[in-house]
């Protein structure tokens, strides 16, 4: 609602002044909401929200439950509690980017009507007080008439680069306007979409996506993964599955040095292959530790291992207990191999850190400690027979010389693997409108801050003896180069200065561009 003042002039006149309505709670919050300070600290929260999501360790990242554990009991509690474990799934992580997205949008309503006006209705008379104003200004006096000056201007400003020209009169002057780059003042609306198409991309992700974890051995068939959840200072498993089934067929783990263990220190490369199958049949896939595999909007990634030593492949020297040379065979993990004669050795397992009984399987035997192969070894038409190859640690033991078969068996060689590869799996659908919002921004700043959108303006006027010009521009950015160029384009356009006039209109040169 309006309101009016009234109040008495010094010449005791009564004097009625109309007073603008107060903004509205409403108008206010919608100014608050599209301000570039409250965008800006949006902004800082957000990033704030991410340098702990990279210092916290995220609940769907392989080794998480290792460093759960190493959490206290407090830690634990207050991350949980806080959602830092699944910091890019919280609600107000969600609310950041939701606002924030809102901010943009508002802002670039707010401001479009201003800068649409640039390319719309260009200003092109302008006092010439405001004219002189300018950063870059300069006065000449050319030969010719008011026309003749105009199209010399119009032919200089094009020869410059100001392309798009355009002419008014006003008050007996008349103005020449020459601009480039107009397209820079949309920048920021670019940048504004590039902005809103990453956060739209994440945000199919966070509704739509799946990850988790799939441990993986030779032989073993599955369609399922998992994912660990944080209940404030609980973590438990999710099952989640697949529309196809992952089967190994084989694991790899390339080592700098063969005799050491199986750590990540000591490893140049894990590798692990598999097959999917599903409607469509059996597709062969293959992981490395940096080259994933992409099936059906699925991404499978070489995440980690389970470190209990296993072999890939062993070598053993089968020596005859009637004497005889020493026989050697190599088999693959979970094959077998045959000898002269017909004698059959399946490679049934191996364990890292051999003790009779039942193995450990929580035990790291990923150093070695007692490397031994359990076989099958069976005759021609005889049966089965468990036996045992052993290293050097342990070959000196009874079960070690006991034949078995007719042989008795050494380990010579193994290639060293653990036994599972654990495959982190994600779905993302949204990482294609991820990539051409980061695309689109990139190449939008780029485009905004080396580029500029500059104006040139001239009045003409009619004197006595000669035509007045009157010039000044200004650049939103770059004012360097548009400096240099105006300066250029002042010293082109004063060959056509007056004879009577050159020392005054040299003086106004050197002093408005710095010659």
């Amino acid at each position: 609602m309006s309101t009016a003042e009234h109040f008495v002039t010094k010449t005791g006149t009564e004097k009625t002044v109309s007073l603008k309505p107060a903004d509205s709670f409403v108008s206010k919050f919608l100014r608050f909401l599209c301000s570039v300070r409250f965008g800006v600290t949006l902004l800082v929260l957000l990033g704030i929200a991410c340098f702990i999501g990279m210092v916290v360790m995220q609940q769907n990242v392989a080794g998480f439950d290792r460093y759960f554990a190493e959490l206290t009991p407090s830690q634990r509690l207050v991350y949980g509690k806080l959602g830092l474990f699944n910091i890019y799934h919280a609600w107000y992580f969600n609310a950041l980017i939701a606002v924030l997205s809102l901010n943009i949008i508002l802002a670039s309503i707010d401001r479009f009507p201003k800068t649409w006006k640039f390319f719309s209705r260009p200003t092109i008379t302008v006092p010439l007080r405001w004219l002189r104003e300018q950063n870059k200004t300069a006065e000449l006096q050319i030969t010719g008439n008011v026309e003749e000056t105009r199209i010399q201007v119009t032919e200089a400003m094009k020869k410059a680069g100001w392309r798009k020209v355009k002419t008014a009169e006003k008050n007996g002057t008349t103005f020449v306007l020459g601009q480039r780059g107009l397209w820079n003042r949309f920048g920021a609306y670019a940048v504004h979409v590039g902005l809103l198409t990453i956060f739209f991309g994440a945000f199919l992700t966070a509704q739509t996506g799946t990850t988790g974890q799939m441990p993986l051995a030779p032989g073993q068939s599955t369609d399922l993964i998992f994912e660990t959840v944080v209940d404030l200072d609980k973590a438990s498993q999710l099952t989640k599955q697949l529309p196809f089934t992952i089967e190994g067929v084989d694991i790899q783990q390339r080592l700098i040095k063969k005799e050491g263990s199986l750590s990540a220190m000591n490893t140049i490369d894990w590798m692990t292959r598999f097959t999917i199958k599903d409607e469509t049949g059996t597709h062969d896939a293959f992981v490395q530790m940096n080259k994933p595999f992409d099936y059906r909007g699925y991404r499978f990634f070489q995440a980690s291992f389970v470190p209990v030593g296993r072999a890939r492949s062993i070598t053993l020297n089968a020596v005859p207990a009637a004497g005889g040379e020493a026989q050697q065979i190599v088999i693959p993990r979970g094959g077998s191999a045959e000898l002269p004669d017909g004698t059959v050795v399946v490679f049934s397992e191996f364990r890292g850190n051999f003790r009779m009984g039942n193995e450990d399987p929580n035990e790291d035997t990923s150093e070695y400690p007692n490397p031994a192969a359990v076989l099958q070894v069976s005759r021609p038409g005889g049966p089965r027979e468990a036996a045992y190859a052993f290293g050097a640690g342990l070959s000196n033991i009874p079960v070690a010389s006991k034949p078995i078969g007719g042989y008795t068996f050494q380990l010579a060689d193994f290639e060293k693997v653990s036994d599972q590869h654990v495959l982190a799996v994600q779905r993302d659908p949204g990482a294609a409108v991820v990539y051409v919002g980061f695309l689109l921004l990139v190449v939008t700043l780029i485009a905004v801050f080396f580029f500029s959108h500059q104006r040139v303006w001239a009045a003409i006027t009619e004197g006595p003896d000669s035509t007045q010009v009157l010039f000044g521009g200004n650049a939103n950015r770059n004012s360097s180069s548009f400096e240099e160029k105006f300066d250029k384009f002042v010293v082109a356009i004063s060959r056509f200065k007056a004879p009577e006039g050159e020392r005054n209109a040299n003086e106004r040169i050197e002093k408005t561009t710095g010659e």
